[in-house]
């Protein structure tokens, strides 16, 4: 029996055991990879380079009516594609570059070229049979994924000029196609040199004259647009957007 005499009473002490449990550390997620995939690298490491073919300023790759055998890939240079009409009348309907394919339609069951591919300054461009094409695309995800940007981005390019023929006026034309020809937003310089291009060229790209497009282009440099003599290639500086967006 506790006597109060003999001091305070014991004290009960409860022990709790705590168990730590270890949840095991996670793995961090791979993050998707960013590259960019190389095309022209992947068509080199496939063999296709072997059918690389140099082509001087001026010569024609294929002609409106031709037979339809091979997509084609520019690894360096520009390229011309124009319609001829049955009055005569020549249309420039794209201007394409290094990174770009064209010919495609043989994919969808072209038979035959429905316009002209010309080489408008000295290029090498790689030959990809039908065949070897649809293989690649069936065997290769990146590259079948890099085909298909392509082919969206060109379906919105010729939505937006069919909004520009129908729409704009021949200066403004004439301003986003020397922006399109700069590759305008494709990098961060702020000022861009177009590949040499006659104004009749010009011309038959926009729709209009080639006394309306030298009329457009001395504006445009006695603005500061452009820097022009009319010999060498254009230089466009960024404030030419300024046109495009212009009410």
């Amino acid at each position: 029996m506790f006597n109060s005499e003999q001091g305070s009473p014991p004290i009960a002490v409860t022990l709790t055991v705590v168990k730590t449990i270890r949840t095991p550390r996670k793995t961090p997620a791979r993050r998707p990879s960013t590259r960019v995939f190389n095309a022209q690298a992947f068509l080199d490491s496939t063999g296709v380079a072997r059918r690389a073919v140099a082509y001087d300023a001026g010569v024609v790759v294929f002609t409106q009516g031709d037979r339809c055998k091979h997509v084609m890939y520019i690894r360096s240079g520009t390229v011309k594609l124009s319609v001829l009409s049955k009055t005569g009348k020549e249309a420039v309907v794209a201007m394409l570059g290094a990174g770009d394919f064209f010919g495609e339609g043989c994919l969808a069951g072209q038979r035959f070229r429905i316009g002209t591919a010309t080489v408008t300054t000295p290029s090498t461009i790689l030959m990809i049979g039908k065949r070897a094409m649809v293989s690649l695309l069936h065997r290769q995800h990146a590259m079948s994924d890099r085909f298909i940007s392509h082919m969206l981005a060109r379906n919105a390019r010729i939505e937006e000029d069919l909004i520009d023929q129908l729409f704009n006026s021949s200066e403004k034309r004439l301003a986003r196609a020397l922006l399109l020809l700069a590759r305008y937003g494709k990098d961060d310089r702020p000022v861009r040199v177009v590949p040499h291009l006659s104004q009749d060229t010009l011309a038959k790209m926009v729709g209009t004259t080639r006394s309306r497009v030298n009329f457009f282009l001395n504006k445009f440099r006695g603005l500061g647009f452009i820097q022009y003599d009319g010999e060498k290639p254009v230089t466009i500086n960024n404030s030419l957007l300024s046109v495009v967006l212009h009410d």
